[in-house]
């Protein structure tokens, strides 16, 4: 296994400090960019299509989408998330809603299934499910998130409503974390390139096991990558005894990891109309707990893209296990037997 040969750096390697500073990660949208959305939106539903048509293509932004390339750009191989700012959903349904998001995602990489029903458009929001169900996945409740990756390229969000309190979004630079560990302990570091089970939660593909077995960091061509998922790691400890028991090191090591990430993070409280993407291979992510309205059409409610550009970047073979395919612009998601790939505009 090749190592990095030390810190890393660059614009990738900020910290929530430095960034809760500065406001050039806020990109506000222009009354004409906005006015180019509203068109391609009435276009859109002027032509009859279906959500599953919407492409960069057809959804055309003739001055707004040279900005979103600068966009990628920046999530790509900069700071690796960005927060738009502007798009007003109070005056609109939540298909026209969706049919701007998506929109503006297709700009950016093309659409990724996000569980296993298939579902291209996701719903963040409250369902009271219960957490012990090893089949619920922790964005249907209002439970604080752990730092996490998802399995994808980017990660998108558009904040419709929020929670009457709490639900702040937090994010940290996976490799501000490497560096920070490469320095204060070698040992820890070297343990989050060990191979470590992590389980699926009852979305397995056909011929795996019910988990997959990858570091958390992953150095590769030149590049950190990070896929990460601590409270999966220890369930799969939990629940499959025939998976690799963790040594004291590595325990140790992902201990510290949610320690140093909850103390180097940015948070960021959404407003309606916001649209959060970050990189997920260089961003770790998490949720602050929530109470919600009691009134039902008030509740948070955020809608989330995950999303593959065709110029990704490389990725280890590794990442097989989760994401199938590894080819840039046709990898990650997921998808089992017999997922249909679906747009919808209800929570499930």
């Amino acid at each position: 296994m090749e190592l990095p040969p030390g810190k890393i750096g660059g614009a990738a390697a900020w910290t929530g400090a430095d960034m809760a500073a500065r406001q050039d990660w806020i990109v506000t949208f222009s009354p004409d960019e906005l006015a180019e959305i509203d068109a391609a939106i009435a276009a859109h539903r002027a032509a009859g299509r279906q959500m599953g048509e919407i492409t960069a293509e057809s959804f055309r932004l003739p001055r707004l989408a040279a900005r979103l390339d600068g966009v990628l750009g920046e999530l790509l191989h900069g700071r690796g998330f960005v927060l738009l700012r502007g798009f007003d959903v109070s005056r609109r349904t939540i298909e026209e809603a969706a049919i701007g998001y998506l929109g503006i995602g297709a700009h950016l990489g093309g659409f990724r299934s996000q569980n296993a029903k298939g579902h291209l458009l996701g719903h963040v929001k409250d369902l009271g499910l219960d957490i012990r169900n090893p089949k619920v996945r922790y964005y249907q409740t209002n439970k604080e998130l752990e730092f996490h990756t998802d399995s994808c390229d980017i990660v998108g969000l558009l904040c419709l409503k929020t929670a009457k309190s709490g639900g702040g979004s937090r994010i940290v630079s996976s490799v501000a974390l490497h560096d920070r560990l490469l320095e204060e302990s070698p040992e820890l570091w070297r343990a989050l390139f060990n191979p470590m089970p992590t389980d699926r939660r009852g979305e397995i593909p056909p011929g795996m096991l019910p988990w997959f077995e990858i570091p958390v960091f992953n150095w590769y061509q030149g590049e950190l990558s990070t896929i990460y998922s601590g409270q999966y790691i220890r369930s799969a400890q939990a629940n499959f005894p025939e998976a690799r028991r963790l040594t004291e090191v590595e325990i140790a090591a992902l201990a510290r990891l949610d320690a140093l990430a909850a103390e180097m993070s940015l948070e960021m409280e959404f407003r309606p109309g916001d649209m959060q993407f970050i990189h997920n291979h260089q961003i770790l992510h998490s949720r602050t707990d929530f109470e919600d309205w009691p009134e039902p059409e008030r509740r948070r409610h955020l809608l989330r893209l995950w999303l593959s550009p065709k110029g990704g970047r490389a990725l280890p073979p590794a990442y097989a296990q989760r994401y199938g395919d590894i080819t840039p612009g046709n990898r990650g998601g997921i998808v089992v037997q017999d997922t249909v790939l679906r747009f919808t505009l209800e929570p499930a």
